[in-house]
Protein backbone atom coordinates (compact mmCIF):
# COMPACT_ATOMS: atom_id res chain seq x y z
CA UNK A 1 0.00 0.00 0.00
CA UNK A 2 1.37 3.39 -0.98
CA UNK A 3 1.15 6.36 1.34
CA UNK A 4 -2.08 8.20 0.55
CA UNK A 5 -2.10 11.85 -0.49
CA UNK A 6 -4.64 14.40 0.76
CA UNK A 7 -4.37 17.91 -0.67
CA UNK A 8 -6.08 20.38 1.64
CA UNK A 9 -7.29 24.00 1.41
CA UNK A 10 -8.83 23.43 -2.03
CA UNK A 11 -10.47 26.73 -2.91
CA UNK A 12 -11.76 26.32 -6.48
CA UNK A 13 -12.79 23.68 -9.02
CA UNK A 14 -9.53 24.37 -10.87
CA UNK A 15 -7.45 23.55 -7.78
CA UNK A 16 -9.47 20.36 -7.32
CA UNK A 17 -8.73 19.32 -10.90
CA UNK A 18 -5.03 20.11 -10.49
CA UNK A 19 -4.75 18.05 -7.29
CA UNK A 20 -6.58 15.10 -8.85
CA UNK A 21 -4.38 15.31 -11.95
CA UNK A 22 -1.34 14.88 -9.71
CA UNK A 23 -2.77 11.81 -7.99
CA UNK A 24 -4.54 13.13 -4.90
CA UNK A 25 -6.55 10.45 -3.11
CA UNK A 26 -8.51 13.05 -1.15
CA UNK A 27 -9.24 16.76 -1.17
CA UNK A 28 -9.74 18.95 1.90
CA UNK A 29 -12.41 21.67 1.85
CA UNK A 30 -12.03 24.09 4.75
CA UNK A 31 -15.16 25.44 6.39
CA UNK A 32 -15.36 28.45 8.68
CA UNK A 33 -12.36 28.57 11.06
CA UNK A 34 -11.10 31.00 13.70
CA UNK A 35 -7.82 31.28 11.75
CA UNK A 36 -5.85 29.70 8.94
CA UNK A 37 -5.84 29.52 5.12
CA UNK A 38 -8.18 28.13 2.52
CA UNK A 39 -11.53 28.95 4.14
CA UNK A 40 -14.48 28.68 1.74
CA UNK A 41 -18.21 28.93 2.27
CA UNK A 42 -20.59 26.00 2.21
CA UNK A 43 -21.93 26.79 -1.24
CA UNK A 44 -18.49 26.62 -2.86
CA UNK A 45 -17.55 23.49 -0.88
CA UNK A 46 -20.75 21.86 -2.09
CA UNK A 47 -20.04 22.81 -5.72
CA UNK A 48 -16.50 21.42 -5.58
CA UNK A 49 -17.60 18.21 -3.83
CA UNK A 50 -20.18 17.56 -6.53
CA UNK A 51 -17.59 17.69 -9.31
CA UNK A 52 -15.02 15.35 -7.69
CA UNK A 53 -15.12 11.89 -9.28
CA UNK A 54 -14.83 8.64 -7.35
CA UNK A 55 -12.71 7.17 -5.92
CA UNK A 56 -11.30 10.53 -4.77
CA UNK A 57 -12.59 11.37 -1.29
CA UNK A 58 -13.74 14.83 -0.22
CA UNK A 59 -13.05 15.89 3.38
CA UNK A 60 -15.04 18.71 4.95
CA UNK A 61 -12.98 20.40 7.67
CA UNK A 62 -15.49 21.61 10.22
CA UNK A 63 -14.91 23.61 13.38
CA UNK A 64 -18.45 22.98 14.60
CA UNK A 65 -18.46 21.85 18.22
CA UNK A 66 -21.64 19.77 18.52
CA UNK A 67 -22.85 16.68 16.70
CA UNK A 68 -25.96 18.44 15.40
CA UNK A 69 -23.99 21.33 13.93
CA UNK A 70 -21.48 18.94 12.36
CA UNK A 71 -24.25 16.83 10.80
CA UNK A 72 -25.92 19.91 9.30
CA UNK A 73 -22.62 21.20 7.90
CA UNK A 74 -21.67 17.90 6.26
CA UNK A 75 -25.17 17.22 4.94
CA UNK A 76 -25.24 20.60 3.21
CA UNK A 77 -21.77 20.33 1.67
CA UNK A 78 -22.21 16.73 0.54
CA UNK A 79 -18.67 15.49 1.14
CA UNK A 80 -17.76 11.84 1.62
CA UNK A 81 -15.81 12.44 4.84
CA UNK A 82 -15.93 14.82 7.78
CA UNK A 83 -12.72 16.00 9.42
CA UNK A 84 -13.52 17.26 12.92
CA UNK A 85 -10.83 19.78 13.81
CA UNK A 86 -11.87 20.46 17.41
CA UNK A 87 -11.50 18.08 20.34
CA UNK A 88 -15.19 17.25 20.71
CA UNK A 89 -16.89 14.76 23.00
CA UNK A 90 -16.02 11.35 21.52
CA UNK A 91 -19.68 10.34 21.81
CA UNK A 92 -20.51 13.03 19.24
CA UNK A 93 -19.07 10.73 16.59
CA UNK A 94 -21.63 8.07 17.48
CA UNK A 95 -24.43 10.59 16.95
CA UNK A 96 -22.93 11.59 13.60
CA UNK A 97 -22.70 7.93 12.61
CA UNK A 98 -26.35 7.40 13.42
CA UNK A 99 -27.51 10.34 11.34
CA UNK A 100 -24.96 10.10 8.51
CA UNK A 101 -24.08 6.39 8.39
CA UNK A 102 -22.24 6.53 5.05
CA UNK A 103 -19.94 9.42 6.00
CA UNK A 104 -16.42 8.58 7.16
CA UNK A 105 -15.34 10.33 10.36
CA UNK A 106 -11.79 11.61 10.87
CA UNK A 107 -10.77 13.19 14.17
CA UNK A 108 -7.95 15.72 14.22
CA UNK A 109 -5.50 15.47 17.11
CA UNK A 110 -3.33 18.52 17.65
CA UNK A 111 0.12 17.28 18.66
CA UNK A 112 1.23 19.46 21.56
CA UNK A 113 2.28 16.84 24.13
CA UNK A 114 1.85 13.15 24.93
CA UNK A 115 -1.73 13.68 26.10
CA UNK A 116 -2.73 12.90 22.51
CA UNK A 117 -2.03 9.21 23.21
CA UNK A 118 -4.73 9.05 25.87
CA UNK A 119 -7.05 11.19 23.79
CA UNK A 120 -6.65 8.91 20.78
CA UNK A 121 -7.55 5.87 22.88
CA UNK A 122 -10.79 7.60 23.89
CA UNK A 123 -11.72 8.42 20.30
CA UNK A 124 -10.63 5.15 18.69
CA UNK A 125 -13.92 3.21 19.09
CA UNK A 126 -15.85 6.02 17.39
CA UNK A 127 -13.80 7.15 14.38
CA UNK A 128 -12.54 5.77 11.09
CA UNK A 129 -9.18 7.55 11.19
CA UNK A 130 -7.05 10.20 12.84
CA UNK A 131 -5.27 13.22 11.41
CA UNK A 132 -2.30 14.62 13.32
CA UNK A 133 -1.80 18.36 12.99
CA UNK A 134 0.06 21.26 14.61
CA UNK A 135 -2.80 23.43 15.84
CA UNK A 136 -3.12 25.15 19.21
CA UNK A 137 -6.76 24.80 20.18
CA UNK A 138 -6.24 26.49 23.56
CA UNK A 139 -4.24 29.50 22.32
CA UNK A 140 -5.55 33.05 22.63
CA UNK A 141 -5.94 33.00 18.85
CA UNK A 142 -7.24 29.48 18.30
CA UNK A 143 -5.40 27.49 15.63
CA UNK A 144 -7.12 24.40 14.27
CA UNK A 145 -4.91 23.69 11.26
CA UNK A 146 -3.10 25.26 8.35
CA UNK A 147 -0.25 26.51 10.53
CA UNK A 148 2.63 25.42 8.28
CA UNK A 149 4.46 24.18 11.40
CA UNK A 150 6.04 20.78 11.92
CA UNK A 151 5.20 19.13 15.22
CA UNK A 152 7.02 16.43 17.18
CA UNK A 153 7.18 13.40 14.90
CA UNK A 154 8.32 11.22 17.81
CA UNK A 155 4.88 11.69 19.38
CA UNK A 156 3.23 11.12 16.01
CA UNK A 157 5.12 7.85 15.56
CA UNK A 158 4.12 6.74 19.06
CA UNK A 159 0.47 7.28 18.22
CA UNK A 160 0.79 5.42 14.93
CA UNK A 161 2.29 2.48 16.83
CA UNK A 162 -0.51 2.59 19.41
CA UNK A 163 -3.63 2.87 17.30
CA UNK A 164 -5.40 0.41 15.02
CA UNK A 165 -6.87 3.26 12.97
CA UNK A 166 -5.30 4.81 9.86
CA UNK A 167 -3.39 8.01 10.61
CA UNK A 168 -2.89 10.98 8.30
CA UNK A 169 0.10 13.21 9.06
CA UNK A 170 -0.20 16.98 8.55
CA UNK A 171 1.75 20.02 9.71
CA UNK A 172 4.40 21.81 7.69
CA UNK A 173 4.99 19.06 5.13
CA UNK A 174 6.98 20.07 2.03
CA UNK A 175 8.68 18.35 -0.91
CA UNK A 176 11.91 18.60 1.10
CA UNK A 177 10.76 16.95 4.34
CA UNK A 178 8.01 14.52 3.36
CA UNK A 179 10.47 11.66 2.87
CA UNK A 180 11.80 12.07 6.40
CA UNK A 181 8.25 12.42 7.72
CA UNK A 182 7.05 9.19 6.16
CA UNK A 183 10.20 7.38 7.25
CA UNK A 184 9.84 8.57 10.83
CA UNK A 185 6.09 8.27 11.33
CA UNK A 186 4.92 5.66 8.75
CA UNK A 187 1.48 7.26 8.38
CA UNK A 188 -1.33 5.86 6.29
CA UNK A 189 -1.44 9.17 4.45
CA UNK A 190 -0.05 12.69 4.37
CA UNK A 191 -1.99 15.94 4.30
CA UNK A 192 -0.59 19.15 2.89
CA UNK A 193 -1.58 22.75 2.35
CA UNK A 194 0.94 25.60 2.68
CA UNK A 195 3.93 23.51 1.57
CA UNK A 196 2.65 23.33 -2.03
CA UNK A 197 1.26 26.87 -2.34
CA UNK A 198 2.66 30.17 -3.56
CA UNK A 199 0.91 33.34 -2.37
CA UNK A 200 -1.99 31.16 -1.31
CA UNK A 201 -2.53 29.44 -4.66
CA UNK A 202 -1.86 25.76 -5.33
CA UNK A 203 1.51 25.64 -7.11
CA UNK A 204 1.72 22.90 -9.73
CA UNK A 205 5.51 22.76 -9.68
CA UNK A 206 5.65 22.39 -5.88
CA UNK A 207 2.87 19.82 -5.93
CA UNK A 208 4.68 17.82 -8.59
CA UNK A 209 7.89 17.82 -6.52
CA UNK A 210 5.92 16.76 -3.44
CA UNK A 211 4.31 13.86 -5.29
CA UNK A 212 7.71 12.71 -6.58
CA UNK A 213 9.21 12.90 -3.09
CA UNK A 214 6.28 11.01 -1.63
CA UNK A 215 6.60 8.29 -4.25
CA UNK A 216 10.21 7.76 -3.21
CA UNK A 217 9.44 7.75 0.52
CA UNK A 218 8.50 4.11 0.98
CA UNK A 219 5.28 2.39 1.88
CA UNK A 220 2.67 2.71 4.59
CA UNK A 221 1.95 -0.16 6.95
CA UNK A 222 0.29 -2.77 4.69
CA UNK A 223 -2.30 -3.98 7.21
CA UNK A 224 -4.17 -0.66 7.28
CA UNK A 225 -7.28 0.03 5.27
CA UNK A 226 -9.28 3.23 5.39
CA UNK A 227 -12.81 1.79 5.55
Amino acid sequence: MRTRLKVCCISSPAEAELAIHHGADALGLVGDMPSGPGIIDGELARAIARQVPPPVETFLLTSCATAGEIVDHVAYCGTTTVQVVRHVDPAAHEIIRGRLPTIRRVQVLHVEDDSILELAAEYEPYVHAFLLDSGRPKADVVELGGTGRVHDWVLSAALVAQTHRPVFLAGGLTPENVGAAVGSVTPFGVDLCSGVRTEGALDEAKLGRFVNSLGNAGRARPTWRFV
